[in-house]
């Protein structure tokens, strides 16, 4: 897994774990002070807040457990997959379109980072020079011809052969 994920991830699991442990029982202690809980706006807002913050870390703690199973020796040399920069010819556009297959947390679609999991990221998943994409997005059908296929273990260079870095 990346590291600047990883840290960012851990940034957002340790503020909530704080606000879990530390400030929504104060919140919630101070709201049943006011007495009457069944009209008590400040005591239901707290309790919805902290069944979120549950929620959010369950789903932080999965995702960081996903990641963590990322073997970057299984990621194909010849393919595009996580990591990979794919210079394609959108045929609806008429346009070379250069995109960067990362995570869903790197993911930003005007900088060219397109998630793995995202309709065009999927179709380009696997994809050879010369293969063409057909993906159906919410905008319709696009077809991309792979021209350009730069992966992980390239951009890494000859490391990329001593397994994955830490």
């Amino acid at each position: 897994m990346p590291d600047h994920i990883k840290k960012q991830l851990l940034k957002e699991i340790h503020l909530l774990e704080h606000e879990l442990a530390h400030e929504l029982p104060a919140e919630i202690k101070k709201a049943v002070a006011m007495g009457d809980l069944s009209e008590n706006a400040e005591y239901h807002m707290a309790k919805q807040r902290q069944d979120f913050v549950n929620a959010r870390l369950g789903q932080l703690k999965k995702r960081m457990a996903e990641l963590s199973l990322v073997n970057l020796a299984n990621i194909p040399r010849d393919k595009a997959g996580f990591g990979s920069t794919v210079v394609v010819y959108d045929s609806t556009k008429e346009e070379e379109i250069v995109y960067r297959l990362v995570t869903s947390e790197e993911s930003d679609v005007t900088k060219g980072l397109i998630s793995t999991t995202s309709p065009i990221g999927r179709g380009l998943v696997g994809k050879q020079v010369g293969d063409v994409a057909s993906i159906v997005t919410p905008n319709g059908k696009r077809e991309l011809e792979v021209l350009k296929l730069t992966t992980i273990h390239d951009e890494a260079g000859e490391d990329a052969d001593d397994g994955p870095e830490k």
